[in-house]
């Protein structure tokens, strides 16, 4: 009696083999025969004319530099430090120092650098940006052979005007640490009194 149950659950289980793959293999025939799902990616495919992005996607970012004020606060919210910036004090008296809004810059952004290597498309950057001037645009594809290629750099500046805008900043700094210290007019109170 215990030999044929052995048997019998034998037989069963070959069964319950063979009508699984069955049931999986008519599920693949149905599809090998009927309406492809597959979207041929990029030949036929175009998420963009498609609308298949949607509005508040996150994808490949951008920087405005004619907006950019140079306070870093993007590198400071970035979770994983991809990016970079430096910035060079600008001078009161430089004409050039001014934004196309015509409101005065105080920094020049020398570099202004995201790795897309790294970047994990978090947004946080973009939410705390007080001009707006970093944003998520409609392009996602990022993909190269290259790593170095995916290392963006923003910074309108050239190695020349870089160099100007420093030896700008060096000299007005140089005068000011040379300029004698004033002292305080009669019955002016100093600018940093002493408290005992």
């Amino acid at each position: 009696m215990e030999n044929q149950n052995k048997i019998k659950r034998y037989f069963e289980g070959i069964w319950t083999g063979v009508y699984t793959v069955l049931v999986g293999m008519a599920i693949t025939w149905k599809h090998l025969w009927g309406h492809k799902v597959t979207m041929q990616y990029p030949d036929k495919f175009d998420p963009l004319k498609t609308g298949f992005i949607p509005e508040f996607a996150r994808n490949r970012l951008f920087v405005d530099m004619d907006k950019c004020i140079g306070c870093a606060i993007c590198q400071k919210d970035c979770p994983i430090d991809c990016i970079e910036i430096e910035t060079i004090r600008a001078s009161k008296e430089d004409p050039e120092a001014v934004f196309p809004s015509g409101k005065r810059m105080s920094l020049w952004v020398s570099k202004f650098d995201i790795d897309f290597a790294k970047c994990m498309c978090c947004n946080l950057c973009t939410e705390n940006c007080p001009e707006d001037c970093i944003y998520m645009t409609r392009e996602f594809e990022f993909s190269d052979y290259d790593r170095m290629k995916l290392l963006y750099h923003f910074s309108k500046m050239t190695p020349e005007k870089i160099a100007e805008k420093q030896k700008i900043a060096e000299e007005e700094k140089a005068k000011k640490a040379a300029a004698p210290k004033q002292a305080p007019a009669a019955g002016q109170k100093p600018d940093n009194p002493k408290t005992e």
